[in-house]
């Protein structure tokens, strides 16, 4: 008898409560068996049972693994979608497999809804030799923690129920049953590391510890313990040295910190931001060079995904800022709201302007023209944006985005820090919605 038995998954999805479970089907061994020992007690489930392919495209027979995986679906009346997956170039240090692996669970994590479950057939022998990948590459806790038996994915969660079961557990299954899968060929290259690992590293450790899988993957369980316990020190600590629910950080509370908590702190609160954490060096920079600067300095420190500033004594970490709106553009603002361009948001009238000639004159809505001023109040004195800026808590290097609306010649308004000349406090003009920073509790209306 096949040591996994179809029964062990409800175990795993029973407590899990989804209305719905998508087994992400490659059409390989593993994903076969998923599909079938899921198939075998889905009368038992509370939960409907789908199945998704991803096409990457990059083998020239993906299109004849579609349409087998499609084949497989049917004869298990198993509903079935297909899915394309976004080709792009791999970014610098990126591999293609990586790259791909992105785009397919972006692909997969857009098909998910709240309850949905996405089910990946990842197993023992998977984990191992994600463990000793990490090890390789000097991760932390997190990365040694490899993969978590269900996680966050989109609006739903990732569930992998056969981590407790290694290769050969999964090829005795399909032999018992009969099962028929794809090979794929890039699965036997020994110009990827994992493949490497499988066909000729792992053969050897076995030999000599032949629970060498079980054994790394209870080294990872350990890991993920210790890497909650860090996370849930980092989580108070975010939260003490934050008043904005963790939007920014207050520097001079992490430079109080000692260094390893500290960068255990910034580390969690970038993932937390939802951006790619940093590596080492990167961190390292991020210490030195912006919580190091002055408090009027303009440092920033970079990496895919990720841009991490400081405001006087707030540390900022954001998504890569867009282009800069040209100085020498100029929007005509004819309907009560305005499309703005590269994803900066839209304007929208709230009320009439304060009086019938600035009515009568065309608005134009202008960019990163610093020597502007501004009257705040009727027989109160221009004043320079700079200082306008001040006193709103907009740092410099967001300013140059902020939608100036002029009048003729004159600034009537900064969208989302200082009112149209003559209208009340209580009563805002223009309103500046969707824009990228909402977030940072700046340019309220």
């Amino acid at each position: 008898m096949p040591r996994l038995r179809p029964a062990d998954l409800l175990t795993v999805l029973e407590p899990l409560d989804g209305d719905c479970a998508w087994i992400a089907f490659s059409g390989g061994r593993d994903s076969t068996v998923l599909l079938h020992a899921l198939v075998s007690v889905r009368a038992r489930l509370r939960c409907a049972v789908r199945a998704v392919h991803v096409d990457h495209g990059l083998q020239p027979a993906s299109g004849d693994w579609a349409r087998h995986c499609e084949r497989v679906c049917r004869e298990l009346n198993v509903p079935f979608t297909g899915l394309r997956a976004a080709r792009s170039a791999a970014s610098r240090g990126e591999s293609p497999e990586a790259r791909a692996r992105a785009a397919r669970y972006q692909a997969l994590a857009a098909l998910l809804t709240q309850r949905d479950l996405l089910l990946t057939a990842h197993h023992l022998d998977d984990q191992a030799e994600t463990l000793l990948l990490a090890l390789l590459r000097g991760s932390g806790v997190h990365g040694l923690a490899a993969m978590p038996q269900v996680a966050p994915l989109g609006a739903g969660r990732l569930v992998r129920p056969l981590l407790g079961y290694a290769g050969g557990d999964l090829q005795q299954y399909a032999q018992q049953y009969g099962l028929a899968w794809i090979d794929d060929p890039s699965n036997a290259s020994p110009d990827h590391d994992r493949n490497r690992l499988r066909a000729q590293i792992f053969p050897i450790l076995r030999q000599r510890w032949p629970a060498v899988a079980r054994t790394l993957a209870r080294s990872a369980t350990h890991c993920a313990e210790a890497a909650r316990v860090v996370d849930q020190t980092a989580a108070s600590l975010v939260d003490a040295l934050s008043d904005d629910g963790g939007v920014t950080l207050a520097i001079p509370g992490l430079q109080s910190l000692a260094p390893e908590l500290r960068r255990a702190t910034l580390r969690y609160w970038i993932r937390r931001r939802g951006l790619p954490v940093p590596d080492r060096a990167h961190l390292q920079r991020v210490e030195n060079e912006v919580l190091g600067a002055r408090a009027d300095a303009n440092p920033l420190v970079a990496w895919a995904g990720c841009e991490v500033r400081r405001y006087r004594t707030r540390l900022f970490a954001l998504r890569p800022l867009p282009p800069r709106p040209e100085s020498g553009l100029a929007i005509r603002w004819t309907e009560d709201e305005l499309a703005l361009p590269q994803g900066l948001g839209r304007l929208r009238w709230r009320g009439p302007p304060s009086d019938g000639e600035d009515a009568q004159r065309p608005l134009l809505v202008r960019f990163g023209l610093s020597s502007a001023r501004l009257r705040p109040r009727p027989g109160a004195h221009r004043r320079p944006m700079k200082k306008l800026f001040q006193e709103a808590g907009v740092p410099p290097w967001l300013r140059p985005y902020v939608p100036l609306i002029f009048a003729g010649g004159d600034l009537l308004w900064i969208a989302g820090v200082a009112p149209l000349a003559g209208s009340g406090a209580s009563d805002p003009v223009v309103l500046w919605l969707d824009h990228p920073w909402e977030a940072l509790g700046l340019f309220s209306p």
